[in-house]
Order: structure tokens, then C-alpha cells, then sequence
């Protein structure tokens, strides 16, 4: 009796470890291990405009150019992707959660504006971190295999409304240096 029970539980854990095996494959090679939804809007906001036109009357922007950048734990890029925007102004960029047998990991993401077709608004603002990059945080969905963050509108602006850069690191007066 004890050597049946042995080998019953020889052959449960050799079952149990084969299908561990097969899951981690699964996953390493893709298979089954779910996608990455990032999206959002891209709108013009002109400054030229009164105030309630500038607050209300954003227009989406159709052909811009958004981009999803993920690094693994060295700080490498692992996944670089980009998608063009709608009639709306929407964009969404899909991303396998295994790629070359790595985990991509959304904390490691950042979406940022890339270009504008509009030959009058096309200067990146940093409204929700548009220009410099935002950060994926918390999912807005997480539904079976997919993962989704809807990030809020990024802006793009006239030249007009364009501030100027007025750090002192381009000031050469003040560093110290006589001329």
C-alpha cells in the first residue's frame, strides 16, 4: 500500500511540475500572456482664443504621433511603439506583457507626443505630461488578459502660445566665467 501511495505521489508532482513548466513557456514565448492597452487624446488648444474658447474648445487632432517607450530592470529598451491618432483625436498602442521571454512591466512604460500634422498647432505642451513623458500608473481597466491605462488629453499648441525657455543654464552671464 505505502509504495502505491509513493508512486501516486511520484506522478502527481511530476504532472504538477510539467505543467509549471508549460506555463512559464507559455509565458516566456507569449503565448496567453495577455497585452497592454495604452490610450488616450490628442487635442489643439489655442491661446489666441477668450477664455471660454481656450478652457471649451479644444479640437482633436488627426495623424499625430504618440509613442509608448518600456525599459526592463537595467534600463533598457525593451519595447518601443507608436501609433497615429483618429478623426477623434484618439490613439491606442497594444502591447504583448512577454516580449523575448521578458515581463513588461506598465510602471516601466511612458507614453509621450512625438509629432503633429497640423501646420498651425504644433508645439507640444506638457498639459499631463505630454511633451516630457507621462508615467503609466494605476490601470484605468484590467479586464481577463488585458491591462488597459487611458491617459488624459495631451495638448498641442500655436507658436504663438509658446513660452520661451528662461532657465538660467542658457544664461552664460552668472556662471562664474569673465569675459
Amino acid at each position: 500500500m505505502k509504495l502505491v501511495l509513493s508512486m501516486l505521489l511520484i506522478i502527481a508532482s511530476l504532472t504538477l511540475l510539467n505543467v509549471a513548466e508549460s506555463w512559464e513557456e507559455a509565458a516566456a514565448t507569449g503565448g496567453g500572456g495577455g497585452v497592454i492597452q495604452v490610450g488616450g487624446k490628442v487635442l489643439c488648444q489655442d491661446c489666441t482664443e477668450g477664455w471660454n474658447e481656450w478652457v471649451s474648445g479644444q479640437k482633436p487632432i488627426e495623424g499625430c504621433t504618440v509613442s509608448v517607450t518600456c525599459m526592463d530592470n537595467r534600463k533598457r529598451i525593451i519595447y518601443y511603439g507608436r501609433d497615429q491618432t483618429d478623426k477623434a483625436g484618439e490613439f491606442v498602442v497594444t502591447i504583448n506583457k512577454y516580449i523575448h521571454g521578458k515581463q513588461v512591466k506598465p510602471e516601466s512604460c511612458f507614453t509621450r507626443l512625438v509629432s503633429s500634422p497640423d501646420p498651425i498647432c504644433n508645439i507640444p505642451t506638457d498639459f499631463a505630461g505630454g511633451k516630457s513623458g507621462v508615467k503609466l500608473g494605476r490601470p484605468t481597466m484590467v479586464y481577463r488578459d488585458t491591462i488597459k491605462h487611458v491617459l488624459g488629453p495631451f495638448y498641442y499648441t500655436t507658436p504663438m502660445c509658446d513660452e520661451p525657455d528662461t532657465n538660467d543654464d542658457d544664461n552664460l552671464y552668472g556662471k562664474g566665467k569673465n569675459y
